[in-house]
């Protein structure tokens, strides 16, 4: 029996905070009009690869509740068209998923590094005001590490430890970049040493460990495919009730190459298709393990289906969008018509 599970990591269409370089982690900034297009775009381009998703969670920041919602209203039109017996999940937003709380730093613009230092322009920043009165420090790695383990263990594990199913499952989650990040590297815990590798179809150009695959676009996304080959009456290694899924500690040398240090710019290097693993950090409490499972990264920060897409002018595309006003493009397909 086999069993196939596609994951996809997706960030959240343009804001208002993007556009104008503010910090926004816990921050309820807005999708700009041109961001709602990206999201919009995306729900079209699942629809057209005939994705049909079965669970779809997001962070319950409306940047991101918006980006998911619209990628759900796409499969419902697909749904409502004649023949379709496919149900369209509901949106499941969660708090866990939120981005990094930038503390004091919230809506304030970034920082650039000064050029006689080593520090990043946050770091740098933090030196100097960090003693100032109502001074709230940047959410710890720690913590983004926990609330990644928490949305993994409680929402997407469960998935694989299914011991009997025949449904093949097909998963989204909205989230933010640098909680991304985070949640994919949490996830290279919870997957067997040597068991992740790269499709033949990717372009990669600079050798890098798997931990760290580079920034997300606005609405790109990390495409996985994961697949588990169960022979009958031959459970996978370390496996409770024949899941395929145990509770382990991974020692530090659970992969073959150290990744490189990570930088706070906007991208970050792709691998080379011949790291099979990444060593990734030490967990901060036993995690499970997905034994059995193989996973193939299908897609690196995906983002074909903006090709085309153009920010409308006269700084309409970078205002707020307003679910309220007529569609940009409905607008302008009305006026050609009269």
């Amino acid at each position: 029996m086999t069993r196939q599970i596609k994951v996809f990591l997706i960030r959240h269409g343009e804001t208002v905070d993007n556009v104008a370089q503010v910090y926004a982690g816990s921050r309820d900034s807005e999708l700009t009009n041109h961001g709602y297009q990206q999201a919009t775009k995306l729900g079209l381009h699942f629809k057209a690869l005939d994705l049909s998703f079965t669970h779809i969670f997001s962070s319950h920041l409306q940047r991101a509740a918006k980006t998911a919602g619209l990628i759900r209203d796409a499969q419902a039109t697909a749904v409502a068209e004649p023949d379709s017996a496919s149900e369209v999940p509901d949106v499941v937003q969660l708090p866990t998923l939120m981005e990094q709380d930038f503390g004091y730093y919230e809506g304030k613009k970034f920082h650039e590094r000064a050029a006689d230092s080593k520090l990043t322009g946050k770091e740098h920043h933090r030196q100097e005001h960090k003693d100032t009165a109502g001074f709230v420090d940047v959410e710890s790695k720690d913590s983004l590490a926990q609330r990644a383990d928490t949305f993994l263990d409680g929402h997407l594990l469960p998935l694989l430890e299914e011991s009997i199913s025949s449904t093949n499952y097909v998963v989204a989650v909205v989230s933010h970049g640098i909680m991304l990040s985070n949640l994919w590297k949490r996830l290279l815990l919870r997957l067997p040493p040597k068991s992740v590798a790269f499709s033949p179809k990717l372009v990669v150009t600079e050798r890098n460990s798997l931990e760290h695959l580079g920034g997300w676009s606005n609405t790109g996304y990390l495409g996985l495919h994961m697949t588990r080959v169960e022979a009958p009456g031959n459970p996978s290694r370390g496996s409770k009730g024949n899941t395929g899924v145990t509770v382990a500690n991974l020692p530090p040398s659970h992969g073959q190459k150290k990744p490189s240090s990570s930088t706070d710019g906007p991208s970050q290097d792709i691998p080379d298709t011949s790291t099979q693993s990444a060593e990734v950090p030490t967990p901060l409490s036993p995690c499970k393990v997905a034994y059995g499972w193989t996973t193939v990264i299908q897609t690196i920060n995906g983002k074909d289906h903006l090709l085309g897409l153009k920010r409308t002018g006269g700084g309409v595309g970078s205002s707020r969008h307003d679910s309220s006003q007529k569609n940009i493009e409905s607008f302008f397909k009305r006026g050609k018509m009269v």
